[in-house]
């Protein structure tokens, strides 16, 4: 297996390579945990399980992910990749990752998620016409309502800049096709939408089976949330929503680690909520979790199609969540599948906690929506479009 510390081409922890197929690159900062990230090593082992070339670069090899599933997913990393290097990672991949893609000569970058999309472009610039085409998937907001008037004027020239450089794009959800074409400035042959493949179908089965039996009639409610404890995720608003809408005996569970843990757990005790809510820590799973639960709990300020959604609506949990992208409103039915309030309203999402009932999703629709957002169908989907960049950027140098 390629290790951290070796910049070398040999990937070969899958099965023979298939004739012709193409060689895709995906590039991440680390192996912490995130949705984006968790996603993004997912497809790549689904990709070489197809017998795709599929080699992985990794900015450094730290993080919880490379223990579970990133486990034996072979990878490269440049050398000297030190604790230092964390504290300006995208700076780390600009300056290494150029060279990756002159040695490992990929067919088609692979750009997991908004967060990298400056390397992305810093490599058109610096690659000029020997840079791959570049696939993005759009996986957070671009509206960011969530911010001042100045602040999305200038991410609006940002957004314009990587319509420029980046060859195409992939939405997660029907409603991302018109946030795309205004927010990069982009046609809609260069937009595919694909369902986010949060879920796979073993996945999905077992959190069906798994549920246990209703509980008795007055049985305090168990909420939980499932979250990096950053700020983009605002757990401070659903701390204080739960204090106001919460009824004797209910609970709240946070699995999720964070660099505002601390800030967070300091706001528990200042409100005297110790003995109601749980600080869980970082799970490998936390999927497998909720069966256990009775209503989910979302309050970010923004996002883009939130895995932790997909998860519920797979378990067929109650969701109350904040209206906090352009997709939610789908991915809930409209209002059938959960309650949405708006972002950073505390009061509307104590009223949403206080009326929420256990067991009262629609289990088929639920189910129907979850079984949207398998990595089964999602792999095979991002293939078709991988092949198409590959072809017109085989086409174009002919010419």
């Amino acid at each position: 297996m390629a290790a951290a510390g070796e910049l070398m081409t040999p990937l070969d922890d899958g099965p023979e390579r298939l004739v012709g197929a193409p060689r895709v690159l995906t590039f991440l900062h680390s192996f912490e945990p995130g949705g984006v990230e968790r996603i993004a090593l997912r497809l790549v082992r689904r990709w070489r399980a197809r017998g795709v070339d599929a080699p992985l670069f990794v900015g450094r090899a730290a993080g919880d992910m490379r223990g579970d599933v990133g486990a034996d997913l072979a990878f490269v990393s440049p050398p000297h990749a030190g604790r230092g290097v964390a504290k300006m990672e995208t700076l780390w991949m600009i300056w290494t990752l150029p060279q990756a893609v002159r040695r490992l000569r990929p067919d088609v970058l692979f750009c997991a998620g908004n967060t990298y999309a400056v390397v992305a472009v810093a490599l058109k610039c610096l690659l000029g016409r020997a840079c791959p085409p570049i696939l993005l998937k759009v996986s957070n907001d671009l509206d960011r309502q969530d911010q001042p008037g100045w602040f999305r004027f200038f991410y609006r020239l940002w957004l314009k800049a990587q319509g420029r450089h980046i060859d195409h794009f992939i939405g997660m959800e029907t409603p991302m096709t018109d946030e795309i074409e205004e927010g990069f400035g982009v046609p809609d042959e260069r937009i595919t939408i694909i369902p986010d493949p949060a879920l796979s179908k073993p996945l999905i089965e077992q959190l069906r089976s798994s549920r246990p039996p209703a509980r008795a009639d007055g049985a305090g409610r168990r909420f939980v949330g499932v979250a990096r404890l950053t700020a983009q995720k605002n757990i401070a608003l659903m701390l204080g929503a739960f204090e106001r809408g919460a009824r004797n005996g209910d609970t709240l569970t946070l699995i999720g680690e964070g660099p505002e843990r601390g800030k967070l757990e300091r706001l528990v005790q200042d409100r005297g909520l110790d003995d109601r809510v749980v600080f869980l820590g970082y799970h490998p799973e936390p999927a497998t979790l909720l069966p256990a639960f009775d209503i989910f709990l979302l309050s970010s300020d923004y996002e883009g199609v939130p895995a932790v959604i997909l998860e519920a609506l797979a378990a067929g949990l109650p969701i109350v969540a904040t209206d906090c992208s352009r997709s939610m409103r789908t991915l809930l039915g409209d209002g059938a599948l959960g309650q949405l309030v708006a972002v950073g309203d505390e009061a509307a999402l104590a009223d949403a906690i206080a009326r929420a009932k256990p067991g009262t999703q629609d289990d088929h629709l639920s189910l129907r929506q979850a079984e949207r957002f398998t990595l089964e169908d999602a792999s095979e989907a991002y293939l078709e479009v991988i092949a198409r960049l590959r072809s017109t950027a085989a086409q174009a140098r002919l010419r």
